[in-house]
């Protein structure tokens, strides 16, 4: 077996809120064979089988009776290349802002408006990733997982995956896909995305009329790197909480009242609310209980200074919801997995 399988292990350096929580079993894939190993052996001790990556996107509340299995396969390839749109390929261990600078260094445009979010290949097409206008859906050109029932190979395209606002078939049918490698559809001719949030206005302060791709990148690092804390330092999962879409009617009882609520259209009827909006309004901003809090720059993510718990993170959270909900009667969802 080649599979180093270990037993109560920590897994507060494996997710972002560096809650401190034990796996039953612990162990890490660099390849195929060894995913399968692991299915074979969580099956063996009666275990289900927890599959992470770079774990920003959890919110451990408890020790985990499970194998935890952290996906840590590497490899960047280049599939195909017309002189203009380009495919490549990624297995899903690699950290993802690693692999969107990869792409610009070989002239790929596509990824620049998902830099500097935390996490893995893997792991982004279960939330469809998304900042800055784009998201993973835009650029997507296939995937492969390992169906966890019948132990096959499946080969996803773009319409399969049903990929929606920060949502996914892999999201909605949680312990069944196990996403292995995943395909991107690149470009050497740059179509870029400046016109979401304040991109265009950070390069043109910056000076930078005609801006390439690596431009934009740079530009969008630094805007998060000012407004979102870096999880090394202050633990965190990013945005907490999805942006919420409710009716046109609510959004216009809301205006009536708040002239400056911020909002996008969303179709059909439908308006999308900016979340950080509606939880510093209420006052959240900057809140803390304890090591468990709201960051003082950005409402719509939620902190650990340190010895908070999962469960006291989530108490917060739950405060927050039921909080907007009576103010605004909008619904709040929680946009990491609570495990």
């Amino acid at each position: 077996m080649s599979l180093v399988l270990r037993e109560a292990v920590s897994l507060k350096l494996f997710n972002s809120f560096g809650v401190d929580v034990r796996a039953r079993l612990f162990a890490e894939a660099t390849s195929d064979e060894q995913v399968r190993e692991a299915l074979a052996l969580a099956e063996q001790r009666g275990l289900p089988l927890l599959v992470i990556g770079g774990g920003s996107n959890l919110l451990l509340t408890g020790d985990i009776e499970a194998l935890v299995l952290r996906m840590t396969s590497r490899g960047l390839r280049i599939l195909s290349d017309d002189g203009r749109r380009v495919v490549v390929e990624a297995e899903a261990g690699e950290p993802w802002h690693p692999f969107v600078q990869w792409s610009l260094q070989q002239g790929l445009a596509g990824l620049e408006n998902l830099s500097l979010i935390p996490g893995t290949v893997g792991a982004a097409p279960m939330q469809n990733i998304g900042a800055y206008g784009v998201e993973i859906k835009d650029v997507f050109a296939g995937l492969t997982a390992l169906d966890r029932q019948s132990g096959e190979l499946r080969e996803f395209g773009l319409e399969e995956c049903a990929f929606a606002y920060r949502d996914s078939l892999f999201k909605q049918q949680p312990g069944r896909w196990l996403i292995l490698r995943v395909r991107f559809a690149l470009s050497r001719r740059a179509q870029l995305h400046l016109d979401y949030g304040p991109v265009r206005q950070r390069l043109q302060a910056e000076g930078i009329e005609t801006p390439t791709p690596s431009d934009v990148s740079r530009a969008i690092c630094a805007i998060r790197s000012e407004k979102l804390p870096d999880p090394a330092e202050l633990g965190n999962a990013g945005s907490f909480f999805k942006n919420p879409v409710v009716t046109v009617e609510l959004a216009e009882r809301i205006r009536a009242e708040h002239a400056d609520l911020v909002s996008y259209p969303a179709g059909e009827g439908r308006v999308k609310l900016a979340a950080g909006w509606l939880i510093e309004r209420a006052g959240w901003k900057g809140f803390r209980d304890g090591d468990a809090g709201v960051h003082r720059l950005q409402a719509l993510v939620l902190v650990n200074y340190g010895a908070a718990s999962g469960a006291q993170l989530l108490a917060l959270a739950q405060r927050i919801r039921a909080d907007i909900a009576r103010r605004f009667a909008v619904e709040l969802e929680i946009e990491p997995n609570v495990l």
